[in-house]
C-alpha cells in the first residue's frame, strides 16, 4: 500500500505538471474571448485544482466528452489501472493480508486486481500442458495468472477479440467492445470496412457441436449480419466485401 501511494503520489505531481502548462495555453485562448476557449478553461481549471490536491485524474468526475478531451492531453492518472499482487507459493489461489488491502482500494477505485505468484508462472512457461494442470490444481487453481491478467486488461480497456478462421490459419483481432461488423473488419484491412456488405458469422460452441461450416450451414446456424450488428466478444467471422 505504501508503494502504491507513492507511485500514486508521483504520477499526480507529474500530471499536475502536465495540466499547469496547458492551464497557461487555455488562458491565452480563453483572452481571445472564443466560446470554446472558455469551456476548455474551466476544464482546465478543474482538472488542475484536482491534481494540486492530490488526487488521480481518474477519481474526477466528468462528462463523457470531458473525459474524450482530457483523454488527448497525456495525463498518466486519468488511465485504468490494474494491481498485480505477487504472492508466495503458500498464500495462493486467494492472496494474504497485503493482496486483500490492495483488494479494498481496487474495489473502491474501480480498478483491477490479479493475484500471481511470479515462481509459480516461471515454472509453468516450460511445462507440458499435463504437467502445467498438474502443478496449478496443487494449488488450486485453475488456470495460469497470465490468462486472467490479459482478461483483466481486456476489461479495464474495454476490449474484446474476434477470430477469422481458414484452412491456413486462425487469427484474432482486437476490437473495442460494442464495434460494429464494419469496424471490426477494418481493423484487417480499411477496404474491408470501406466496401462492407455482410459478415457471416457464427459461435465456437456451434462449431464445436456440429463439426464444419457447412454442417453449421445445414444447422441454420451460420448468421448472415449486416452493418449494424454489434460484433460480440468470440465470434468467427468471414467479410464479404466489394470495393
Amino acid at each position: 500500500m505504501r508503494d502504491i501511494e507513492i507511485i500514486e503520489l508521483e504520477l499526480v505531481l507529474a500530471d499536475a505538471e502536465t495540466a499547469e502548462k496547458r492551464l497557461k495555453k487555455a488562458q491565452g485562448a480563453a483572452k481571445t474571448g472564443s466560446k470554446e476557449g472558455k469551456i476548455e478553461l474551466a476544464l482546465v481549471e478543474r482538472v488542475v485544482a484536482h491534481l494540486q490536491a492530490g488526487k488521480p485524474g481518474r477519481s474526477l468526475e466528468l462528462s463523457d466528452d470531458e473525459r474524450k478531451e482530457v483523454a488527448t492531453w497525456g495525463l498518466m492518472t486519468i488511465k485504468p489501472v490494474l494491481y498485480c499482487c505477487n504472492v508466495g507459493e503458500e498464500d495462493l489461489p486467494a492472496g494474504n493480508a497485503w493482496s486483500d488491502s490492495v483488494r479494498k482500494r481496487a474495489e473502491a477505485e474501480g480498478a483491477g486486481i490479479v493475484i500471481l505468484c511470479g515462481k509459480i508462472e516461471a515454472e509453468l512457461a516450460g511445462m507440458t500442458d499435463e504437467e502445467k494442470q498438474e502443478l496449478l490444481a496443487s494449488y488450486g487453481l485453475v488456470e495460469p495468472a497470465l490468462h486472467s491478467l490479459a482478461r483483466e486488461c481486456y476489461r479495464l480497456l474495454g476490449l474484446q477479440s474476434y477470430f477469422t478462421a481458414g484452412e491456413k490459419e486462425i487469427r484474432a483481432w482486437t476490437i473495442k467492445k460494442g464495434a460494429l461488423a464494419p469496424e471490426a473488419a477494418g481493423v484487417i484491412h480499411s477496404d474491408f470496412e470501406k466496401g462492407f456488405i455482410r459478415a457471416n458469422v457464427y459461435a465456437l460452441a456451434d462449431l464445436e457441436q456440429h463439426g464444419s461450416e457447412a454442417a453449421l450451414r445445414g444447422a441454420g446456424k451460420l448468421r448472415q449480419e449486416g452493418k449494424t450488428y454489434v460484433v460480440q466478444d468470440g465470434d468467427i467471422m468471414h467479410f464479404l466485401f466489394n470495393v
